[in-house]
């Protein structure tokens, strides 16, 4: 998302240094026939999505073993990403790829990784940096079906689980890290061994670049770079173009490839997106409805997404009263209940996931062919980020956003966003009634169990916490602003 001060200054460059070559006269860029400046001159863009869209994994200087491994997961051609990007990346270029979700980016740095890994095996050989604890552990889980003839040594280092255990697997050199930027910080500032871990990473990753590029992230990440050789390479995943990133694009003082399917927010064609008008009051009588037709519908599994913790909580307990199979995940679960919840919703026991914007971004679960937006969000951003969650990898997919009174404007926001009318979902409304007293009565229990649970004055407490912390963080804002404009560059060690 584009959030907050940018971490990327126009005087930053986050690739690997060049050296700069004599003056020269500068060539017409290709796209605008206007002069190019000397440091875009160094860029090399792909812009058309479909380039080398008829390539094989063959063509793109994969080894053999790898091909094997392709062959055995089912794999039998590339995406444009994974084709564009992936011989880039064994030239040994620093790559920015920016492609929509589903569109199989992870394969597109994993593959050349496990390639290089191959030829020349140590660790810490690579550093993937991801915004979220549930995108890492999945991103683990494809690294080690990539490599699994390689015996890859892959470790997760996120918060909320066992230090001393991520300690100890980052110092038995895996070959492989996939983290996020708060614990890495965490180790590399606890102790001072640990920056010797990363003293030989041959590549930096970047996933889901978009979100780890803003000032969330900034203060872990400068830490986390000084740690890293110069000499590395640097590679940047996003689904989403942010200035941040167009800074990147045009402050790159090196030969990085870019690579662009980005057309701005847009879903893939192969999802039906619709919407439902319904009473506010009604919301949850809708959904116990929809959920109870999934097997009619033909569809394997669903998320529903919620926009706050509270109704997360409602529909936990309301589910659970009508005796519903389902997981939720939410970030007031500990790391270890939230990966459970996704574990027992990824292997197929419960068809399904109840979860906030916590699951919205990178998740890649084949099975899942239904999104519902219980909650509009109030950003078309989200919106495009949760139903990518189905109609992945070609595959088709259903999205249905459940439209109040209150959200009709929020609506044509997203429709505009993505360029598209979202058709009306058949819902027949005597059909749907038919359970009204059930799903209200199992409605006052369960909100009578939020109480009982604590849940309400835990709630309260953290709201003021936020708030507190919120006002704190503005007043920071006013008395840095002033030494912040003077500043023209973030004090980064190059990437």
């Amino acid at each position: 998302m584009d959030g907050g001060e940018n971490t990327v200054s126009r005087d930053f460059p986050l690739f690997k240094p060049r050296a700069p070559k004599p003056a020269q006269n500068p060539k017409p860029d290709p796209i605008t026939h206007e002069p190019s400046s000397t440091a875009e001159s160094h860029l090399e863009r792909s812009t058309n999505p479909d380039a080398n869209s008829g390539a094989k994994f063959t063509d793109l200087g994969l080894a053999g073993w790898l091909l094997r491994t392709l062959s055995e997961l089912g794999l039998k051609k590339p995406t444009p990403v994974q084709a564009n990007c992936i011989p880039k990346i064994l030239e040994g270029r620093d790559v920015l790829g920016l492609a929509q979700t589903g569109s199989g980016k992870t394969a597109a740095f994993a593959l050349p990784i496990l390639q290089r890994l191959a030829e020349d095996p140590y660790g810490v050989f690579a550093l993937v940096m991801t915004p979220t604890h549930e995108l890492a552990y999945q991103l683990a889980e494809q690294f080690r079906a990539f490599g699994s003839s390689l015996h890859l040594r892959c470790a997760v280092i996120v918060g909320g689980m066992d230090k001393l255990k991520q300690a100890q697997s980052l110092m038995s050199r895996p070959h492989v890290v996939i983290a996020t930027p708060g614990r890495v910080r965490h180790f590399l500032q606890e102790d001072p061994d640990f920056p010797l871990v990363f003293a030989k990473a041959k590549f930096l990753v970047l996933d889901e670049a978009d979100r780890l590029l803003n000032s969330e992230f900034e203060a872990d990440l400068r830490v986390v770079f000084q740690c890293l050789p110069k000499n590395r390479q640097t590679l940047l995943f996003s689904a989403t173009m942010t200035s941040d990133l167009q800074t990147l694009i045009e402050v790159s003082a090196n030969k990085a490839y870019f690579y662009q399917a980005y057309e701005g927010l847009r879903t893939v064609g192969t999802l039906e997106q619709k919407y439902v008008l319904i009473p506010r009051e009604a919301k949850e009588v809708y959904l116990v409805h929809i959920l109870s037709k999934m097997k009619d519908m033909g569809i394997r599994s669903a998320i529903v997404f919620v926009s706050t913790l509270w109704n997360c909580h409602l529909l936990n307990f309301l589910l659970e009263e009508l005796g519903q199979s389902f997981s939720a995940l939410h970030s007031s679960k500990s790391q270890p209940l939230r990966l459970s919840a996704l574990h027992r919703f990824k292997s197929g026991q419960v068809p399904v996931l109840i979860a906030t914007d916590l699951a919205n971004r990178g998740l890649d679960i084949p099975t899942v062919d239904l999104v519902i937006n219980y909650d509009i969000p109030s950003d078309p951003k989200d919106y495009v980020h949760r139903v990518g969650r189905t109609a992945r990898a070609g595959r088709g997919g259903l999205a249905v956003s459940f439209v109040t009174q209150i959200d009709v404007n929020l609506l044509h926001e997203i429709e505009e966003e993505v360029g598209e009318k979202l058709e009306e979902f058949e819902c027949k409304e005597n059909e749907v009634l038919e359970d009204i007293q059930k799903v209200y009565t199992a409605r006052r229990v369960a909100k009578m169990k939020m109480m009982e649970s604590g849940f309400v004055e835990r709630e309260k407490k953290r709201k003021e916490r936020t708030l507190k912390t919120q006002e704190a963080k503005g007043l920071l804002k006013k008395r840095s602003k002033k030494k912040k404009r003077e500043k023209s560059a973030v004090e980064l060690a190059p990437l």
